[in-house]
């Protein structure tokens, strides 16, 4: 935010608005921190921009304002279709700064996805706090309550989209109707987001997961018997307050047994105003978090150098959607970063669909030629 202050210096008519989990109810605090910020707003709440838009242009905005989907979107584009989040881990500020679940009307997700497809998108990923709760708050329809499995079949119907992503799940909300949706829709992407945050059952609990360590292990033994191939990513948070050396082990442990396609991994830092800020303390020192990123970092490092490898010799359909340092950048439909030579002959491939056959493989990314 640092950076605006001298655009506002040089341009005092310029509005600057910050939205964001940063912003809660009171803004008293960022107001004296940023004095140069017109509107502070929470997430999804678009309104004191467009109050401040329309008494600058002397106009009413209700009624005016459609859809505030991206008039020039790129390829691949994201559309949230569900805010808040029920849940109260102990670890997150979300709940109190987005309040409860709330779903967006199916139909209403389609048409926007509609309207994407007819600027130029290809790939939607539809995105949540709690992806994989859509629906839970919605009204009954005929045929029972809409869910995420719901809204997958509905968007596997629009004409010219070619693929479907959705994130982030949590394992609580991972049913077997969204599994199967993966597996029949032929829209929907072979890869699956799913935070363990923890390979440690004590850890879990006082994180407040809801889940343990096997029942972990379960659902994804059942995604993968369910989607043959499909790749898992998952969150993992290290130096939670009283993580001891054993329990982080466990940790190192599951990711060692799953040998997910992609490991996030964070170092704890308290968020004011959480329950693990209010009743725990912070008690692993800077430097144990640090060594246990990067422990997870390079064993995740090793395991998709193996798995990555594997890949050699194989045929992938590639959505390219960037063009990056002379070569074309695309996705897998199991997410793997594929880049392929641009040649003189090619036009403009953005959108495309390509099958590239691999040749070198590392532990982010692959490399080949179209085949």
């Amino acid at each position: 935010m640092g950076a605006f202050s001298r655009l506002k210096r040089e341009n005092p008519d310029t509005v600057i608005a910050l939205m964001g989990c940063m912003v809660g109810p009171k803004s008293d605090q960022l107001a004296r921190r940023f004095p140069y910020v017109d509107v502070f707003m929470r997430p999804q709440q678009f309104e004191p921009l467009l109050d401040m838009v329309g008494e600058r242009l002397s106009l009413d905005w209700e009624g005016c304002v459609g859809t505030l989907a991206p008039t020039r979107p790129d390829v691949a584009c994201h559309v949230p279709i569900i805010h808040g989040c029920d849940l109260m881990c102990t670890f997150c500020i979300i709940p109190y700064r987005r309040g409860r679940q709330v779903s967006r009307p199916v139909d209403e997700i389609a048409r926007e996805v509609e309207l994407l497809v007819s600027r130029g998108v290809r790939e939607v990923t539809v995105l949540g706090q709690t992806v994989d709760a859509y629906g839970h708050d919605l009204a009954e329809q005929d045929g029972g309550r809409p869910d995420l499995a719901t809204l997958l079949a509905r968007l596997n119907e629009v004409d010219g989209l070619d693929r479907i992503r959705f994130l982030t799940s949590h394992p609580n909300y991972m049913s077997r109707s969204i599994i199967e949706a993966v597996a029949e829709l032929p829209k929907v992407c072979e890869h699956i987001n799913l935070p363990v945050q923890a390979g440690d059952d004590e850890v879990l609990a006082r994180m407040r997961r809801n889940y343990t360590r096997n029942e972990y292990i379960s659902l994804v033994d059942e995604i993968r018997d369910t989607v043959p191939g499909a790749s898992l990513s998952t969150d993992i948070i290290v130096g939670f307050p009283g993580e001891s050396e054993e329990q982080f082990e466990r940790t190192l442990g599951l990711i060692e047994q799953l040998r997910m396609d992609k490991v996030h991994c964070a170092a704890y830092s308290t968020r004011p105003g959480t329950i693990a800020d209010r009743n725990m303390e912070d008690d692993i020192p800077h430097e144990v978090k640090v060594s246990r990123r990067e422990r997870i970092d390079a064993l995740q490092q090793s395991i998709l150098t193996e798995v990555n490898a594997d890949l050699v010799g194989s045929e992938f359909e590639v959505l390219v959607e960037a063009r990056n340092k002379g070569k074309w950048q695309g996705r897998t439909r199991s997410n793997k970063l594929v880049f392929f030579p641009i040649t003189e002959d090619d036009g403009n491939r953005l959108g495309e669909l390509v099958n590239v056959r691999v040749e070198r493989a590392g532990p982010w990314s692959l490399q080949g030629q179209p085949s």
